[in-house]
């Protein structure tokens, strides 16, 4: 745990500092500079290329993550294979899809051109931006399997973002036209993808063979038929993460509105995303290597760490976001009303969802990863059908609702799964515990009369939940991890005021 505690650190302030500035692009600096059709522009080229990129990997990054450390243990860098494997099939993909892309322009001039002519005149850009989004995804799965997370976050979460809001600033001075602004934007993905891949070069871990290894003849099979039920998981979670705005839209009464509300929101408690992010990419080549060994020891202290310290961390989280929420809601105004109950109810269901840990990376990387597969269909049958009905009879609530059940038996059955396989039960009496504390530490900050400023009100309501929640969590040793971290940084505290 040694491993994953360090480099998950190190990770999660990274991806903090990248959701920090992407929280200063999206809410103050892009709506200033950019017209709404325009920033509306990035944000759809941003999302159709993320998808054209997911679509052209056909489910092989996971291979690496899968089976990289086979490859390690029989093969020198320089006869790894896979590198060059997994390229080709990336390569393959994208060029089906720029072929279909190609094909389906009459269909997009169509559905596009009375509402959004923009789209229509930039949307060849999604193709530069997706092709170097696909090789930033391609880096950064070995960077991962070589434990090399802390700077492919750096690289993804961070510098694409500090580079759109260099970029805004570029053309507020007028040093960029229009259509050199969106070029350049598609492009944003390029500096990240030079530096990773001048890293892992010069590791001297990462080569290309275009010789077919010894070791790909052997796994060759199953490698196949893994990618593609993963390539099917992926699909679907993408489908099953996008489908409530576009139901929003269409079904509730405040249309776009609500949508835009709703993304908000999420965004929102994306903030609660930040550490379970890096924890998993780290987890992922440990939990590998683990099954690998056989070593089933391993595997049931990184699933027990992993719910003690991501529950805790998203309690923290959750709890400041809940009991702040009425100051953002004042300063987005009447327009965006709703947005409390849907972040409550987003909040609870990501909040379950941290709390099971690394279920799915287990599952994952276990020779049972098709059970990941076979829960991806369950949760999008479930999110489908839940997102039409809940959100055509309760609006933008409904939309909240179906995350929250959706995500409750989504895992659910991955904890059931790994409970009755493997006899995994992460779960002790100190996890009910921080629960506990939380609530106590929310209903007393709760009835803290409200002050006028928000700034005042938002610092004091933080300061006595933090002062409430963290002691507390330290004095009954819920984790160690949170623990050392704990005195770490009162020891950092102590040094600079011993300093002052």
């Amino acid at each position: 745990m040694g491993i994953i505690q360090k480099q998950s650190i190190q990770s999660t302030f990274i991806i903090s500092v990248g959701f920090a500035i992407g929280a200063l692009n999206t809410i103050l600096i892009a709506p200033k500079i950019l017209t709404p059709e325009q920033y509306g522009l990035t944000r759809i080229i941003n999302e159709a290329s993320v998808a054209v990129a997911t679509l052209c990997t056909f489910g092989c990054l996971p291979i690496v993550y899968k089976f990289f450390p086979f490859y390690k243990s029989y093969l020198s860098p320089r006869k790894n294979d896979l590198p060059f494997l997994t390229l080709v099939v990336c390569m393959t993909g994208f060029v089906i899809m720029y072929i279909v892309g190609y094909l389906s322009k009459g269909l997009i001039i169509q559905k596009f051109s009375g509402r959004s002519p923009l789209f229509v005149q930039y949307s060849y850009l999604v193709y530069p931006y997706a092709f170097t989004f696909l090789l930033l995804m391609w880096l950064e799965s070995f960077s991962i399997a070589l434990k090399k997370a802390v700077i492919s976050n750096l690289l993804k979460e961070a510098a694409p973002r500090l580079l759109f809001t260099l970029l805004l600033i570029v053309f507020t001075f007028g040093l960029l036209n229009t259509h050199q602004f969106f070029v350049a934007f598609s492009l944003l993905s390029i500096f990240p993808v030079i530096i990773i891949f001048a890293v892992l070069r010069n590791s001297g871990e990462f080569s290309f063979n275009p010789t077919i290894s010894p070791v790909t003849r052997r796994l060759k099979g199953k490698m196949i038929n893994f990618s593609l039920f993963l390539f099917g998981a992926q699909f679907l979670n993408l489908l099953s993460r996008t489908v409530d705005t576009f139901i929003l839209s269409a079904k509730s009464e405040r249309g776009l509105t609500d949508a835009a509300v709703f993304t908000i929101a999420t965004y929102v408690v994306q903030l609660m995303e930040i550490p379970q992010r890096s924890v998993n990419s780290i987890s992922i080549p440990i939990l590998s290597e683990s099954w690998k060994n056989k070593d089933m020891k391993n595997i049931a202290h990184i699933y027990e760490k992993s719910v003690a310290n991501l529950l805790i961390i998203g309690l923290l989280i959750f709890c400041l976001v809940l009991l702040n929420i009425h100051n953002l809601a004042s300063f987005l105004g009447k327009d965006y009303s709703g947005i409390e109950s849907v972040v409550f109810f987003l909040g609870i269901g990501k909040l379950i969802d941290l709390g099971t840990g690394t279920n799915g990376q287990i599952i994952g990387t276990s020779n049972y990863w098709k059970v990941d597969f076979t829960t991806n269909v369950i949760y999008t049958i479930i999110a489908l059908p839940l997102n039409y009905m809940l959100i055509s009879h309760y609006g933008l609530k409904g939309g909240a609702y179906a995350s929250l059940i959706s995500l409750t038996f989504y895992n659910l059955l991955r904890y059931i799964f790994l409970w009755y396989k493997f006899k995994l039960q992460p779960y002790t009496w100190k996890d009910l515990l921080a629960v506990t504390l939380a609530a106590v530490a929310v209903a007393v900050t709760w009835n803290i009369p409200r002050l006028e400023s928000v700034v005042v009100d938002t610092a004091v309501r933080t300061t006595v939940f933090c002062m409430l929640f963290l002691p507390a969590v330290f004095y009954f040793k819920i984790s160690e991890e949170v623990n050392g971290l704990i005195i770490k940084y009162l020891g950092v505290i102590r040094n600079f005021l011993s300093k002052e």
